[in-house]
C-alpha cells in the first residue's frame, strides 16, 4: 500500500478488529499517529489495564473487576429471577430498559455443532449449580432467535425444568411502529405466538 512497516503493521491490528473494515483501519491508524503521546499512551494502558483486571463474576459469570460484579452484590434485585444472555454485552442492552430488577447469568456462547461448540463448552454448569444453591423460581432464556440461540434455549430450560424452575423464552415480533406489509413470515409468526391478554 506504500505505507512503512511499522505503520503497515499498526494497519492490520485495527484491521483484525471485529467491524473494521480496510479503510477504517486506515482511518484509526492515522488517527492514532496524530494524537498526543500521552493520548496515545493512556489509550493503549487502558487496554492493557482492563486484559489484566478483567475477569468473570464467581456468581453470573459476567465480566467484572472484582470476584462478584455489582449487579450480583445489588441486595434490591430479585435473586430468584435469571436472565440468560449469550454475552455480557447483552446485560447492558437490558440495564438500559431500566424495567428488569432480577439478575443475570452468561453463558459465553451458544451450542452449534458447526462451529465445535457443545453444552460443556458454554457456562450451563454454572448456572444449574446457581439454580440449586440460590432457589431460582424462573430463567428468562435471552439468547439470540437464529438456529443457535433457539437451540440453546430449548436445551437450558430442559435442563432447569426438574428443578421445579420455571423457563421462558423471551417474546419475538413486530417492532412498535412497524408495518405489517413489512413483517416477513416468521417475526410475524413469532409476533402471534407471543400474543397475550389485553
Amino acid at each position: 500500500m506504500g505505507y512503512s512497516p511499522t505503520l503497515e503493521a499498526l494497519i492490520e491490528k485495527f484491521r483484525s478488529l471485529p467491524g473494521i473494515g480496510g479503510k477504517t483501519a486506515v482511518r484509526l491508524a492515522f488517527f492514532m499517529l496524530n494524537s498526543s503521546e500521552e493520548y496515545v499512551s493512556e489509550f493503549a494502558n487502558c487496554i492493557v489495564e482492563a486484559r489484566a483486571k478483567t475477569r468473570t463474576c464467581r456468581i453470573c459469570q459476567s465480566l467484572s473487576d472484582s470476584e462478584i460484579c455489582a449487579i450480583c452484590a445489588d441486595e434490591t434485585r430479585d435473586k430468584s429471577l435469571v436472565c440468560v444472555v449469550e454475552n455480557a454485552k447483552d446485560i447492558a442492552t437490558f440495564e438500559r430498559v431500566k424495567e428488569y430488577n432480577g439478575v443475570y447469568h452468561v453463558l459465553h456462547g451458544v451450542i452449534s455443532p458447526m462451529d465445535g461448540v457443545g453444552p460443556d463448552d458454554i457456562r450451563v454448569k454454572e448456572l444449574l449449580a446457581r439454580i440449586t444453591a440460590d432457589g431460582v423460581r424462573e430463567v428468562i432464556l435471552a439468547t439470540g432467535s437464529n438456529v443457535e440461540g433457539e437451540a440453546t434455549a430449548m436445551y437450558v430450560s430442559q435442563l432447569v425444568k426438574p428443578f421445579g424452575t420455571a423457563a421462558s423464552r423471551l417474546a419475538y415480533g413486530l417492532p412498535v411502529g412497524g408495518e405489517l406489509e413489512y413483517a416477513d413470515s416468521v417475526t410475524l409468526y413469532k409476533a402471534l405466538e407471543g400474543r397475550r391478554e389485553m
